[in-house]
């Protein structure tokens, strides 16, 4: 399996453990505390939107978890 198949499926598996456990799962907090950093930085910059902000705070958060 390529690493780049590890990362889906381990993202997978990060994803359903936060959506299971909630605030309790230990990655929910630092991937929902990037999202709103990645949103207000995306609503200050002219070119990106908040959404697009959030998504990659997010993204970015819950990549550095899977891979520290």
């Amino acid at each position: 399996m390529a690493h780049g198949d590890d990362l889906i499926d381990d993202a997978k598996v990060e994803i359903v453990g936060m959506a299971k456990e909630g605030m309790a799962h230990p990655s929910t907090k630092p991937v929902l505390t990037a999202a709103a950093i990645g949103a207000v930085a995306g609503a200050l910059l002219p070119v990106v939107s908040w959404p697009i902000g959030l998504v990659a705070g997010a993204g970015f958060m819950l990549y550095k978890r899977l891979r520290p």
